[in-house]
């Protein structure tokens, strides 16, 4: 007999009968609980798509995949690119160039650049008929390995000029968030949503670096080195001595923001002083090439002895040799350290 019909019968009673049932009804309870996949373990569920990155997953869940880890270029040869990265000499210093110019361009692409660009030279040389071919190879060379260089400089020298100047505006902001009462972090995470980049997403990636467990002085320093600028070691110097020693950490970084903005107008009051040099040096350096320019469009078999004779090869070199030397003394006297 089951137990209804045992209780039915007298048997066993009513209290009995609950000591054995109860125990059993709460462990099937508990059991049903835990395999039961409720509104908090869908919402880990999500949560955890989320920060992988699981597309997949995220969509049969009903979110969207934000990946929060640190996204790198990479090449579409993986091969080709442990090749590069073991072949370069200085690759760890040409990648910073390339994330301190803004750019997500792997190794491997930055070499395809410089051999389109020398191949490109090499070609107008060739197809031209200047030079022989000794001195075209040597002038794609040149190219190949100069014009990207020059290239990543100028948007280096672009996205500093950006930064500097919009991080003293961030710095205020980061203030009016402390004197608000908000901690120093969360006063960054604002400052990197409302000031435009590449302010904002300098700032961004430093409050997403603490919060997934780095030190704010370590993360403050990659940055830093990252970054390359004086204005953003001032700031990281200002965070970690205020760290170690205490103080009004608002007073400092409004007095930093002062500092940023004088030693910007110093620096814009220094170029226009030195705009009148940079424009002599730029006239004087390219009369040179047109005066050839010219002269060989009125006479062309006058100026073409300097090619076609070995001993013309001599005296361009010579020329390109003492107008470098020019070029640098003369870049030298309108660059001034600040």
């Amino acid at each position: 007999m089951n137990l209804a019909e045992l209780a039915a019968s007298g048997a066993i009673g009513l209290k009995e009968l609950l000591i054995v049932v109860l125990p059993i009804a709460g462990a099937l309870l508990l059991l049903a609980l835990a395999l039961n996949k409720g509104p908090e373990r869908k919402l880990y569920k999500r949560r955890l798509a989320r920060v992988r990155g699981d597309r997949k997953a995220a969509a049969e869940l009903g979110t969207q995949a934000v990946d929060v880890r640190r996204k790198q270029a990479q090449s579409r040869l993986p091969g080709l690119e442990q090749l590069v990265s073991q072949s370069l000499p200085r690759r760890e210093l040409l990648q910073k160039r390339l994330e301190r110019a803004g750019l997500r361009m792997s190794l491997t692409g930055y070499l395809m650049f410089c051999l389109i660009s020398g191949g490109a030279v090499l070609g107008g040389i060739l197809a031209s008929g200047l030079l022989p071919p000794a001195a075209a190879v040597l002038g794609g060379v040149a190219a190949g390995f100069g014009l990207p260089h020059m290239i990543i400089a100028m948007l280096i020298k672009r996205r500093q000029a950006r930064f500097i100047a919009n991080f003293p505006e961030a710095i205020d902001l980061m203030t009016r968030g402390l004197k608000s009462g908000l901690p120093i972090i969360e006063s960054m995470k604002t400052a990197g949503e409302e000031v435009p980049d590449p302010v904002g997403k300098e700032l961004r990636d430093v409050t997403d670096a603490v919060r997934l467990g780095g030190k704010v002085e370590e993360v403050l320093a990659e940055a830093s080195d990252r970054l390359a600028l004086q204005e953003f070691k001032f700031f990281t110097i200002s965070l970690s001595i205020q760290s170690e020693t205490g103080g009004n950490l608002t007073e400092t970084l409004a007095n930093l923001a002062d500092v940023l903005r004088k030693r910007r107008q110093l620096k814009l009051k220094i170029n226009a002083l030195s705009s009148e040099a940079k424009a002599s040096a730029y006239i004087i350096g390219s009369l040179p090439f047109v005066m050839a320019g010219i002269i060989y469009m009125i006479n062309p078999g006058y100026i073409s002895q300097l090619i076609i004779d070995p001993r013309g090869h001599v005296l361009i070199g010579l020329g390109l040799g003492s107008f470098g030397i020019g070029a640098l003394i003369m870049y030298k006297m309108v660059r001034f350290d600040y």
